[in-house]
């Protein structure tokens, strides 16, 4: 096993992952992507995330997506985890944990503060492995998020608002 970075080369195998992770999380129908898009955001001009892949002999077996975030109590940045995804064939056999290990040795390496997640409240095997790795639940915190129409609205008032 070895764990590197995604190149634009990677492009298809990045989709088929995310394509995975939502069939796992129940939510194949939430997947919009626009494949030369996400391409753009992963590897153009100015990345706004990244892609840690874990392979074997076999081929890709896993991804971590990540980005930057920061903290303004700690004035320090982090690292957000958006998709962390193994195939059901290679779990157990530590993927998920190299993958982690890595991010979180590149989280130390640019002076980050911390490294977060997200999970599902059902996903009782990935909350099991995230505690035993040393995580901890954020429980006092709830994750708000605005979309589609939403959003648009209340861009339109900050364009409005100027600035």
């Amino acid at each position: 096993m070895r764990i590197r970075w995604a190149g634009p080369g990677d492009l298809g195998v990045i989709i088929e992952l995310i394509r995975a992770l939502a069939e796992y999380e129940r939510e194949p129908e939430a997947v919009r992507l626009v494949p030369e898009v996400l391409a753009g955001h992963l590897f153009g001009e100015r990345p706004y995330a990244e892609v840690l892949l874990a392979e074997d002999a076999e081929g890709v077996q896993g991804f971590a997506l990540f980005f930057h975030t920061f903290s303004t109590w700690e004035g320090r940045p982090g690292i957000w985890l958006e998709d962390l995804f193994v195939r059901p064939a290679a779990r157990g056999k530590g993927y998920g944990r190299a993958l982690l290990a890595r991010l979180a040795a590149l989280a130390l390496e640019r002076g980050c503060a911390r490294l977060e997640w997200a999970v599902l409240d059902w996903n009782e095997p990935a909350i099991g492995f995230y505690r035993a790795l040393g995580a901890m639940p954020m429980d006092e915190w709830t994750t708000y998020r605005l979309t589609g129409e939403a959003l648009a609205r209340l861009g339109d008032e900050g364009r409005r608002a100027g600035g």
